[in-house]
């Protein structure tokens, strides 16, 4: 039986691979089709949008792996990542510039997703009832 925060885990690894994929390919994407300039996919709001998403789930899921686990790595890959996407989503654009900003965005992603890899890891390796 899939418990919520085996869901939340993995929501949050897809939200990241989704923010790594975005900050790749939406150059690619907007000289290949330049309407997409005028989509919301490639405004500032989105990454803020995203990082909405994107707190709560990580927040909760790392919370609910180290209570189960009593295991902090989890948290030692997590948080940086969470500040890392927090500081760019909002101030990214202005202080490291454009290139900056893919590279923070890329490795705070990153970070967050090896995080909730480690926390679903562990959750099979202590066969517990998360799976």
């Amino acid at each position: 039986m899939k418990t919520p925060a085996v869901s939340l885990d993995k929501t949050a690894i897809g939200l990241s691979l989704f923010c790594a994929i975005h900050c790749l390919l939406l150059p690619v994407a907007l000289v290949m089709a330049p309407t997409l300039a005028a989509s919301g996919f490639a405004s500032e709001a989105f990454h803020q949008w995203l990082l909405i998403a994107v707190l709560p789930i990580s927040v909760v899921a790392l919370g609910l792996g180290c209570r189960r686990h009593h295991n902090f790595s989890t948290l030692r890959w997590g948080i940086p990542g969470l500040l890392i996407l927090s500081f760019t989503a909002l101030w990214g654009h202005d202080l490291p510039g454009e290139t900056g900003e893919k590279l923070a965005s890329l490795l705070g992603a990153s970070l967050i997703a090896v995080g909730h890899w480690i926390n679903h890891r562990l959750c099979q390796q202590q066969n517990c009832p998360c799976e």
